[in-house]
């Protein structure tokens, strides 16, 4: 036999069974201690372990504690017997069988067995071979198991690789154990003394504490370089880890470190500056004692920043109060007091600005340029509070940002959406952690002059009552011209002269705002825009503004007026022109997506039929005249948010007893219409040679088609008395022929509203000839000329009048016959 002998080095603070473990020094018989188990199997006692892996070479002291565990230990160092040491995959489990264990194992001889002053009992394994646990024989009084063999493949001694490995797995393994200081420090000095490279490879694949499943798959390899380059990358990790950890904890020691030496340093500065005779606190003094001289504000407002200033004198550097007192005299001295801009007034100048910026809105712009007359003659800067109000996208905001370049005022915008604390508007006391100024001083500031264009955006979604206050209320101040000259501002705690400020407020429903606050204002409407206003507004700013945003050069790409018309028409339904800012830039994207993969543009001139082929299916159609062939159908106008549309109004007469049914999503009051309608035609029915029989004895059916959008109004009025007179008389209605007007029950035609939007919806449809109340003819008066061209009007004040010119003498193809049938009697 081969001679070897084995150190032990045991440790007393053991709570588990994972101890300390040495090695076996083997002196040039490697191969003989590799192979201990007969090849054909063996069955031998199974030792279930936690939290250890032993590994062939590597002895190690463990701690017993089962029962059956006690029994198997004593019984194999009795009869001298060799046993499996196999690590558990769980360490809970108290009794495992053979799945709760890892399949390889490592062959062990019992050197000792100590009784502990502590009553527990510890076992010196000494192990021998790599096993592999093939079938539990049984499993009481402990587990017996037949285990195959498994040999080591061994590098040859002259391996450089190897041994190269190994010295870096002893490196690594050394500075491991410096990093952590709860690893056993003896492990270092057995380290620096094995000298057997196998048996290195083994004892720190034993000891060091990484995961047991790694450990596991450790013992599996059976190549010792293989093996040896595994344990290689898990110390290069670990060691990582733990240099990581250190340098986590040495930079939280640093900043403790910092934190103190700075504090010192403060002293030190401190200090230095007393004897130089001043410090940094007192230079900031006496910088802001010379911006206040330069300063235009009243004695009022001079004597409290002195007040202050002095105050700040007293107060400790090192004292929260001292960043507070600074911070309020800042923002005093940051407000610009009596400094105002000089207005330019030049009427034609600001005309021109409004014209360049905006298409259309002439009423709008009309009333702007009287304001700033207004201004002109008066001379005393006192600015009026204007609010713009109509539906999104029509130019509210961006109007306020040309009234202020043609002024050539400063230009402030914050937006109320939203805002629910009274504070946003009057600011915080400056007492409290964090105060600051509202917002309209804070505009101020950011404005550096008294007198700006200030945009109150999307006043009528600021919140009303909350347990913050009323936003709204705080408004009131500030918009009315006999109080804002002396503005309260909570943090200022002085006033502030807001009188020069230009407000202008945008809103998209007025009737969203508080009355007292609607009252202190100049309202301004500004409605949607027309079709044809949106495709000069898309020619003359969105096609430049979105080829600028896409990177496409000027006369690269062209889109004709048509395609825009087409868009308009066919891929938006909006007031404004925001959704057809978006389509706009979608086509030049995918221009742009041409130019960039190709190097040119596939679309180099856009024409309607190109939008399809760049925007998709078209998402809405708008409807078309439908002819005259069908009695009870007549053409009538409607108003929407997004402009005008015809729309159809139906009639249908069966048999019946003369009930009114009423379809289409009407609402009440065009219920009532339809009423009137009927009600006329019952009471004149013999001007239009109508038996008046005939509404007993016929149902009447009227619809409005595109039932899912609710309609409602009186403006249908004419047209529905129309479509009824037409159903019973069963003549045709004049062709191309649309109508507008409210009915009353004594046949009088009274003005509607909209004629703008429906007079050009008419037109898109091919209408030639309109019926509209006497009243509405001031409206045609001032439409532009080329919007009217083709188009016949004919005022009314009596329906009978229109009946006579919208009704003809000839009757539809295939009228109904609408006698009444006699009633049979019977004969008793």
């Amino acid at each position: 036999m081969s001679r070897h002998t084995i150190d032990i080095i045991t440790r007393s603070d053991d709570e588990d069974e994972q101890s300390f473990a040495v090695i076996a020094d083997y002196e040039g018989n490697e191969e003989n201690m590799f192979n201990v188990v007969d090849p054909e199997g063996e069955t031998m006692p199974v030792l279930a372990v936690r939290n250890m892996v032993l590994f062939p070479g590597v002895v190690m002291p463990v701690t017993v504690g089962r029962t059956s565990s006690l029994k198997l230990v004593k019984d194999a160092f009795k009869k001298e017997i060799t046993i499996a040491v196999h690590c558990q995959k769980s360490p809970d489990t108290d009794d495992p069988a053979a799945t709760d264990l890892f399949d390889v194992g490592t062959a062990a001889r019992i050197v000792r067995i100590f009784e502990m002053p502590d009553m527990t009992t510890t076992v010196i394994l000494h192990g021998m071979q790599r096993v592999q646990l093939q079938e539990v024989v049984k499993r009481r009084p402990y587990m017996t198991a037949r285990v195959a063999a498994l040999r080591d493949d061994l590098p040859a001694k002259n391996n450089r690789e190897f041994r190269a490995i190994v010295d870096s797995c002893k490196e690594l393994a050394i500075k491991y154990t410096r990093l952590n200081a709860e690893s056993q420090q003896d492990t270092t000095f057995a380290l620096r003394n094995i000298t057997n490279n196998i048996f290195l490879v083994n004892f720190i694949c034993t000891n060091l504490p990484f995961d047991v499943k790694e450990k596991a798959q450790l013992l599996m390899e059976p190549s010792l370089v293989e093996r040896a380059t595994h344990l290689l990358s898990i110390l290069n990790r670990e060691v990582q880890l733990s240099e990581l950890k250190e340098d986590i904890q040495m930079r939280a020691k640093e900043e403790l470190s910092q934190q103190q030496r700075e504090y010192f340093l403060m002293q030190q500065m401190k200090n230095i500056q007393d004897e130089l005779g001043g410090s940094v606190q007192d230079q900031d003094i006496a910088e802001m004692r010379e911006a206040a001289k330069k300063k235009k504000w009243t004695r009022e407002v001079a004597a409290t920043f002195e007040k202050e200033l002095a105050k700040l004198e007293r107060t400790n550097p090192q004292s929260p109060d001292y960043n507070v007192q600074l911070n309020y005299l800042q923002t005093l001295l940051g407000l610009p007091w009596n400094e105002y801009t000089t207005d330019n007034l030049d009427m034609a100048h600001a005309q021109r600005v409004l014209d360049r910026d905006h298409y259309g809105i002439e009423k709008v712009k009309e009333r702007i340029i009287e304001h700033l007359a207004v201004l002109k003659l008066r001379q005393d800067m006192k600015s009026p509070i204007i609010c713009l109000y109509g539906p999104p996208g029509v130019g509210k905001t961006s109007l306020g940002k040309s009234i202020a370049d043609a002024l050539g005022r400063k230009y402030v915008r914050i937006s109320l959406g939203g805002v629910h604390d009274e504070a946003e508007i009057r600011g915080h006391r400056k007492t409290y952690i964090g105060a600051m100024p509202g917002r309209i001083i804070k505009g101020l500031a950011k404005a550096g002059s008294s007198n700006p264009v200030f945009i109150l955006d999307e006043i009528d979604k600021i919140s009303q009552m909350t347990h913050n206050g009323d936003p709204s209320s705080a408004l009131l101040e500030v918009l009315d011209p006999e109080q804002n000259n002396a503005f309260h501002d909570n943090f200022l705690d002085v006033d502030y002269d807001l009188s020069h400020v230009m407000f202008i407020a945008t809103a998209n429903n007025v009737h969203t705002i508080p009355a007292p606050l609607l009252d202190r204002m100049e309202l301004i409407e500004m409605s949607g825009y027309l079709t044809e206003e949106k495709v000069e507004i898309a020619r003359r700013h969105l096609v430049r503004k979105q080829m600028n945003e896409n990177g496409i050069t000027r006369g690269r790409v062209s889109i004709t007026k048509a395609a825009i018309e087409k868009i308009v028409e066919n891929y938006t339904r909006e007031s404004g022109v925001r959704e057809l800012d978006k389509k706009i830039g979608k086509i030049f994207r995918k221009v742009a997506l041409e130019i960039a993969t190709d190097g040119y543009p596939l679309h180099h001139s856009i024409g309607p039929k190109q939008v399809p082929e760049l925007l998709g299916v078209e998402e809405y159609t708008r409807d078309r005249y439908q002819g005259n062939g069908y009695a009870g159908v007549v053409t009538g106008l409607a108003w929407t948010a997004v402009g005008g549309e015809i729309l159809f109004i139906e009639t249908s007469l069966s048999r019946g007893k003369g009930h009114l049914t009423l379809t289409g999503n009407l609402g009440d009051v065009m219920k009532e219409s339809a009423t009137i309608a009927l009600e006329y035609l019952k009471a004149h029915a013999a001007l239009l040679d109508i038996d008046p029989d005939l509404f007993n004895h016929w149902n009447i059916h009227l619809h409005v088609p595109e039932g899912a959008i609710p309609k409602d109004g009186p403006s249908a009025g004419i047209t529905m008395a129309t479509a009824l007179a037409s159903a019973f008389t069963q003549r045709k209605v004049r062709p191309n022929l649309a109508m507008t007007g409210e009915i009353t029950l004594r046949g009088k035609v009274l003005p509607v509203g909209g004629i703008k939007e429906k007079i050009l919806a008419a037109k898109r449809a091919g209408i030639t000839d309109i019926i509209l109340s006497e009243e509405n003819e001031r409206h045609i008066r001032d439409i532009q000329p080329v919007y009217l061209d083709g188009l016949t009007f004919h005022y009314t004040d009596d329906v009978s009048e229109v009946l006579q010119f919208a009704l003809l003498p000839e009757k539809v193809a295939n009228p109904l016959d609408l006698t009444v049938k006699e009633e049979k009697k019977g004969e008793e």
